[in-house]
This record gives C-alpha cells, structure tokens and sequence, in this order.
C-alpha cells in the first residue's frame, strides 16, 4: 500500500453548497489558483450540469489549471457525466467524478431502486465516464450507512468499470472513528480488485467528527482525503483541509504518510475564502486561528519564551501566520506593487496592476503600514468581483449623542447613471442602508451585519458583512475600507447586487 495521501479539495463545490458561501466566477478562479500554490493534488471545481454558470466556472477553471487535476461532479447518469466531461475536458489533468447512492434509505425513499438496479446503474455510469477518460472517480453516497457487504460490490463493480478511486463518504456526518476506520478496512479487504483503486474518505461534521473519521480512515488504508478550507460545506460542513494536513504533518511518527500540501500557504488560502465568503475565521480555529499560537496563562506564556515546544507542536511559521510588515506604501511604485502581489500568488495584468497601484496609494494614504492581510482584502475588494449593476460613488454620514438623528448621504452609480440621496435612521448604519435601499428601490430584509478588523491597531481596515433575504432569496456582501460605516455602505449595495444576480441566475434557462 502506497504511503502518500492525496488532498482532493471541494471547496468550490461542496463548501459553496454552504449557505452563504456562493462565489462568482472571479473569485473562484482567485481560489482555484491559490489552491494549487496550495498544492492540493485535484481540486473539484463544480458540478456542471447544475446550471450554466457552474457549467462555465468549471470549464474556465479547466482551462486555466496548471498540473492540478480538475474534476466535476455528476450525478451516475449519462447526460450529467457527458455535460461533466464537456466542462472539465480542458483540463491538462480532468477527472469525472459520479456518485450514486448505496444507502438502504437512499435506494429505497430517493433512487425507488433496488441494490441489483443500483449496480446496474453503477456499471453502465462509471461505464460511460471510462469512455471519456481513465481518470474516473466513484462516489458510493450515504456509504457509512450502507450495507458493507453491498458497498464491497458496488466497489468492485465500479472498478471493473473502470474506475480508478472509489470514495467512501460519510455524507450525513453518522460515523464515529473506531467504527469508520473499520469499515474502511473492511471494504478495502473484502473488495476483491480493491489493489487497483485508490479508496477515499469524504466525512461530513454533523457530530464534529469529520476530521476525526478522515484520520481514522486514513489510519485504516484511505489514501485519498476528500476535504476543504476551513470545513466549510453543507449543513455544518466537510473536514477542514489545514486540520487533517497538519494532523499528518505534526504526527508523521504515527500516520507514517506524505502529502504535497505546502503548509506555509495554509493561512493565506484560508485567509483568502474568509475574505471572498464574507466569514472572519474564528478566534479559537484550529491551525489557523488568531488564538491557535497565543498564550495567556503566565505557566504557557513562562514555557514558551524559554522553549515554544513546551506549548506548541507546530510554528506559527510553518501554517503561514508570519505577520511581516510591509514596505508597500503611497511612495512604492509599480513594479514594487506588481512583484508584492506576485509573490503572494496573484498574477495581474496591466489593467489589475493599475487599480490595485491606485487602491494601494489611496489606502497608504489613511494607514501608516500596509499588511498582507489588507493587500488581500484590497485584491478581493477590487480585482475578484464581477461587474456591478450598482456601485457606490461616496458617503457622508453625519452622527451625535445632541438628539439629531443620524443623517446619511449617497451618491450611487445605478446602470452608469448617477443618483443620489438623503435621509435618517435610528443609528448610523441605519440610516446608510435605508439611504441606499431608497436610491435603489429595494427593501431586503438584513439578516446579519457583522464587523471584523483585518489587522490590528486604530487604523485597522475594517470588513464588515451582511446578509440579505428578500422573496426567498438570500444574499451575501462583503466591503473593506479603512472606516467601519463606508465598508458597511459597500458591504450593503455588494449584497444588493449578488441578490440580482442571484434572481438573474434563477431566471435564466439552462442550457
């Protein structure tokens, strides 16, 4: 058995199935390229016949891939696979990933198939991919819930079709991992041609146990780890890519495995989504979090300045929490600007490189240090964004404790013409949003407003997210600037303007 563990990432798939985690094609292709400095070794762009937008994100994701492998994922049915095949095609390296359920509950109350049924679509699906290319993956749904004596023939009827992984997922977070891990064993045992796949784990974290279970399984024989950042994904979420990496990492005497992630780029990339999703990272994350390296209690912090290993296994360093300051500022040119950005991974042609050179200068002009942190929030800020029916021009706000009423001032570009508003509210904020939703003629209801400072001290860039609803639509936004009440006001027409394209994308007929 090989000891190398390959790191599928779905991130841009099953983590943006997570309410609130929708990213438009720009900022997935930002992902995409940061997940393979990452170096995670297949990446799951979509699932294409979905909807022509993520028919057309997986296939421009496809196109742009280095050596990383591109899968979609299609239902075991021939016009999902050949729309699949259609759209990760033009990768160097396309796998079609398909999944049916095994389950006794999801043959029965979904599929209305029984288990002999269940193979035959196995057989005729993974059949039909293999047609395609070699590079096939199976997914048997619901599998830490299925019958393991059936799961050990789908596997091998899968296989013999010619598939190449056969992935094992818990999809509903059921399994504990003594039990898991034994499972996994089992069917890598009792499948007869099991020596010619790789098995993978895909757990899900409905008890927390998502991270635990892809241990035990990889501890059991699983040589493949279905996983994204920060665990994002449906309901509570997938294992978390940085956890099971630095679990293998920092434990390698026990797991005995290698891997092809770049640990120093696991902040950054998670850092990164947090900053495209509108999602601070908690403070108390594992790995990543800004607690994960700091010390209190006066023992820890006595331990630590004389020897860090009495309290921490991993450095801040090797996750890539280095906090370097900046010499990028109002005097760096353009070629500084260009190189700082490059090595943090963003390629830029000219026209990026000149409104981030401008962002840089403007925000230099209000903060005495530029960091990281407020480099990638000007980049997502600026560069991953679609184009907006709405954009912001300015605001004033004006507020006291005298019994005035906090008064807002908008000017909004509305489709390239020019208007403009005033008006009050209870509090500053308030009288923002109510502002803007006059200009523009809609009245969302505001489901979440959260602040976060990206960096530290009084100049800190603030971000600020909202959450939008409105006729059974919901909509996320994000806005970073140096003052709270203008990264609110972008925060707010950012949202109003995904709830657009939200209602757009519903409307528009698939292809």
């Amino acid at each position: 058995m090989s000891d190398h563990i390959y790191f599928f990432d779905t991130t841009l798939r099953d983590g943006e199935q997570s309410p609130g985690a929708t990213m438009n094609l720009q900022e997935k292709l930002g992902l995409a390229h940061q997940l393979e400095k990452l170096g995670v070794d297949v990446l799951e762009a979509g699932f294409p016949a979905t909807s022509p937008g993520d028919f057309e994100s997986v296939k421009t994701i496809a196109r742009q891939a280095g050596d990383m492998q591109i899968a979609g994922l299609c239902r075991c049915l021939e016009p999902d696979i050949d729309r699949c095949w259609e759209a990760v095609k033009y990768a160097k390296n396309s796998r079609i990933h398909t999944v049916l359920a095994t389950s006794p509950v999801h043959m029965e109350h979904k599929l209305r198939k029984s288990p002999e049924d269940v193979l035959k679509m196995i057989e005729a699906g993974v059949r039909h991919c293999a047609s395609y290319t070699d590079n096939v993956e199976f997914s048997a749904e619901d599998a830490a819930r299925s019958d393991r004596d059936f799961l050990c023939r789908a596997a091998e009827t899968a296989i013999k079709a010619g598939a190449r992984v056969v992935n094992i997922p818990d999809t509903v977070g059921y399994a504990q991992p003594w039990e898991f891990a034994e499972f996994v064993r089992y069917i890598i045992e009792n499948t007869p041609n099991a020596d010619k796949a790789v098995f993978s784990v895909h757990c899900h974290n409905d008890l927390g146990l998502a991270v635990a279970n892809t241990l035990a399984a990889i501890k059991a024989g699983a040589r493949q780890a279905e996983v994204t950042l920060s665990g994002i994904g449906e309901r509570a979420g997938n294992a978390a890519l940085e956890e099971v990496v630095m679990a293998l990492t920092v434990r390698k005497d026990y797991f005995g495995v290698t891997h092809n992630i770049v640990t120093e780029q696991l902040y950054p990339s998670c850092r990164m989504l947090s900053l495209t999703i509108g999602r601070p990272i908690p403070d108390n994350k594992a790995v990543i979090g800004a607690n994960a390296f700091a010390h209190e209690s006066g023992i820890h912090q006595d331990g630590v300045l004389k020897n860090p290993e009495t309290y921490e296994i991993m450095t801040p360093q090797s996750v890539g929490r280095t906090e370097s300051t900046l010499v990028i500022g109002k005097h760096s040119g353009r070629n500084a600007v260009r190189n700082k950005f490059e090595n943090m991974g963003y390629k830029l042609d000219d026209t990026q490189l000149n409104v981030l050179f401008e962002a840089v200068k403007h925000l230099a002009d209000r903060k005495k240090t530029l960091h990281n942190d407020d480099l990638i929030a000007l980049i997502q800020e600026e560069i991953y964004r679609m184009p907006d029916r709405f954009r912001l021009r300015h605001v004033s706000v004006l507020s006291s404790d005298c019994g005035v009423p906090p008064t807002a001032a908008v000017i909004i570009d509305v489709d390239g013409e020019e208007k403009k508003s005033t008006g009050f509210g209870v509090g500053p904020v308030d009288a923002l949003f109510k502002v803007i939703s006059d200009i523009l003629g809609q009245t969302p209801e505001l489901e979440q407003y959260a602040i976060n400072a990206i960096t530290g001290g009084p100049d800190a860039l603030g971000e600020v997210t909202v959450r939008l609803r409105e006729n059974g639509y919901t909509s996320m936004g994000r806005g970073a600037h140096s003052d709270v009440l203008v990264a609110s006001a972008k925060a707010y027409v950012n949202a109003i303007n995904n709830l657009e394209k939200r209602k757009q994308e519903y409307k528009r007929p698939h292809e």
